[in-house]
């Protein structure tokens, strides 16, 4: 998305978005039906700066740590110190890719696994929000909160847009 982000940390998280009646009724275009009713899920990548540098769209029944290998993917890892991501993100599979790149990996480890937290970072993770803010930014705009558009190619335009206007201040 921008060539001069800062990308000595990278920050991955995912926000639900609701999905308008009318938005529905094509098959793959990242809107599925839950309990909450028909959404979708952008997985959002931002630099040390808070600031968009990749996202993808799907549907909100898949769960993070599938999206996140091509999300990782699409990011260019090369000058990264530290990428970091929430406990949702906690797959061996998913830290041997990032470590591949000679990048760290801030995940922590579920409750439910043997191993413990002792390498994370818990300063670097309480800067996690900058993620949040970003999506706080994006849903600012009204057809980012909630997806209007029927066909995914439309709403990943705007999506897209959006990012563009939260760089522009800079």
């Amino acid at each position: 998305m921008s060539k001069n982000a800062d990308l000595e940390w990278v920050f991955i998280d995912a926000s639900y978005i609701r999905a308008h009646q009318h938005a529905t009724g094509l098959k793959d275009q990242a809107i599925s039906r839950s309990i909450g009713g028909n959404s979708s899920k952008i997985h959002l990548a931002v630099d040390s700066n808070g600031n968009p540098i990749q996202f993808l769209i799907h549907d909100d029944t898949t769960h993070d740590v599938r999206v996140a290998p091509a999300l990782v993917d699409s990011v260019d890892l090369k000058d990264t110190d530290v990428l970091c991501a929430d406990k949702g993100y906690d797959s061996e599979l998913l830290r041997e890719q990032i470590e591949k790149t000679a990048t760290k990996t801030n995940i922590p480890k579920k409750s439910n696994t043997r191993s413990n937290n002792d390498y994370m970072d818990w300063y670097l993770y309480k800067i996690r929000h900058l993620v949040e803010n970003s999506f706080a930014r994006l849903k600012q705009f009204r057809g980012i909160a909630t997806c209007y558009d029927k066909l995914k190619q439309n709403y990943e335009n705007s999506v897209a847009l959006a990012c563009i206007f939260s760089w522009l201040p800079l």
